[in-house]
């Protein structure tokens, strides 16, 4: 027997209690954890079927079985299944159906389907209780001040969080669902009288054109419907913080849950928030707009300070300071590789310790990267195997990018094609290789937003919140890119 969902779509039940449980038995007979129980009824001979470890006990017992047990009415004009349904079982969502497709669904779910003898139709009983892990604050996105929840594996909590967020009719939450196997359930969540209706419509699309067997995790969905599937910059944005999704959704974004992922991904991402923290908007804005200088600068420091240093010690010594120059030779002193071997084997080395020190247990994690980067630094220079400057820049552009999670990856790969070109080609091999680097850059579009929309056009507007965060009173309309209601703030 073909035992996939789809098998089971145009199926239905056929109303005698026997032959429909043999049905269920064949599709589950190699499922340890699959139950059905029998229940005697004066109102009908009744079957329940379930999955242990994922109903509530206490509903199922109380709300289903006991009811049905103690029923006593065997007159009544409506059929066996609709009387039961408004009459008998206590639970606040019941469908009734005779498709076994949408029973297997809800089996699978968590639910309770309730087979009724010389009755073509079954209940499907809202009883899902399996544990979620609990609300607790995202390890990579804490904050100094502010909400300290975040969402959780199961779906259903997660849209609650929002909705305490966002407590108004106008937050439309619409349901797909994905995956030939896993069936995962997707709701795409946004604000009606903000939202782009296009930008909706091109989410759906894509996500109805995915065939996977599974979807498991956000990810999936990531990048099976990204634009920009070979760009290094992020074009959809994603967070495990119910208020970073509210905010978002007050923009004119959409936000995607995935079910059985805390991870929410959030569309249209521009690039400026690359460069936003949580912090900026739950602090004074004299204090954000000093984190927020820092990650600009830190981005261009990561970028380009192996890079230049690689091209004036190459190419253009002349415009070091002659003090420097000396320190630079002498340091390189037999030094047996060159500047470019260097800077990229340390580059790499950073990169290793970092993602070392992630992998790792909390404890070790530190640890190695004490030993890593002051032992075994120290020690190699003092071996004469690299130059201590050329350390110092490598080291400085990789705590440079600790600041810039979001844009990881795109560093490192720049940073690595702009040393080439320093290397080959000097100061002009930077100069083409950032011009490169910007031309992509603007070239980039998420689900029809302007990339750099935020950022590289100039208008008063758009600036109150891309170099720094401007004081709420002044940020009176939405990123126009991302909407075509502007007005986010009026003074009374």
């Amino acid at each position: 027997m073909d035992r996939q969902l789809k098998s089971f779509k145009d199926k239905n039940i056929s109303g005698d209690i026997e032959t429909d449980k043999m049905l269920f038995t064949e599709i589950f007979k190699k499922d340890a954890v699959f139950r059905m129980r029998e229940i005697s009824s004066k109102i009908s001979n009744c079957l329940i079927l379930f999955m242990d470890g994922m109903v509530n006990t206490t509903i199922l017992n109380e709300s289903i079985v006991k009811p049905l047990v103690l029923a006593k009415r065997n007159d009544f004009e409506e059929d066996k299944a609709t009387f039961i349904k408004n009459s008998v079982i206590f639970a606040n969502e019941i469908k009734a159906t005779s498709n076994v497709g949408e029973m297997l669904s809800g089996i699978l779910y968590g639910d309770t389907v309730l087979l009724i003898d010389n009755s073509k139709k079954a209940l499907i009983i809202n009883t899902k209780g399996w544990r979620a892990r609990g609300i607790s604050e995202p390890s990579d996105e804490r904050v100094l001040q502010g909400p300290r929840e975040g969402f959780d594996e199961a779906l259903m909590l997660n849209l609650a969080m929002l909705r305490r967020k966002l407590p108004t009719p106008d937050l439309c939450v619409e349901y797909l669902t994905c995956g030939r196997k896993t069936d995962t359930k997707i709701f795409i969540c946004y604000i009606d009288s903000v939202v782009k209706k296009r930008t909706v419509e091109i989410i759906k699309k894509r996500i109805k054109k995915i065939d996977i067997d599974g979807v498991l995790d956000s990810n999936y969905i990531n990048e099976l419907i990204n634009e920009n599937k070979n760009s290094w910059f992020k074009t959809i944005g994603s967070t495990e913080r119910p208020d970073v999704v509210a905010a978002r959704l007050l923009e004119g974004r959409v936000a995607l849950m995935v079910d059985g992922t805390p991870v929410v991904l959030t569309i249209p991402y521009l690039f400026v928030e690359n460069f936003q923290s949580d912090d900026d908007y739950y602090l004074n804005f004299w204090f954000a707009a000093i984190g927020r200088i820092l990650r600009y600068i830190c981005f261009f420091i990561a970028v380009f300070a192996p890079a230049m240093y690689v091209a004036i010690t190459i190419y253009n010594p002349q415009l070091l300071p002659t003090s420097f120059l000396l320190s630079v030779a002498t340091s390189r002193g037999g030094i047996p590789f060159s500047t470019f071997v260097e800077c990229i084997v340390l580059s790499i080395i950073f990169e290793i310790l970092k993602e070392t020190g992630i992998r790792m247990a909390q404890g070790v994690g530190h640890a190695l990267s004490i030993v890593g980067g002051l032992v075994v630094g120290q020690a190699a220079v003092e071996a004469k195997i690299i130059s201590a400057p050329l350390l110092i820049v490598v080291a400085l552009s990789g705590i440079a990018s600790l600041m810039l999670p979001k844009l990881k990856t795109a560093i490192f790969y720049y940073k690595i094609i702009l040393i080439l070109s320093a290397t080959f080609f000097g100061l002009f091999g930077l100069f083409v290789g950032t011009t490169v680097m910007f031309v992509k850059i603007f070239s980039l579009r998420s689900f029809g937003s302007d990339y750099t929309d935020s950022i590289f056009i100039f208008s008063k507007s758009s600036l109150k919140d891309t170099l720094v965060r401007s004081p709420w009173n002044y940020m009176v309309s939405r990123p126009h890119s991302l909407t075509e209601n502007f007005r986010r703030f009026r003074m009374k």
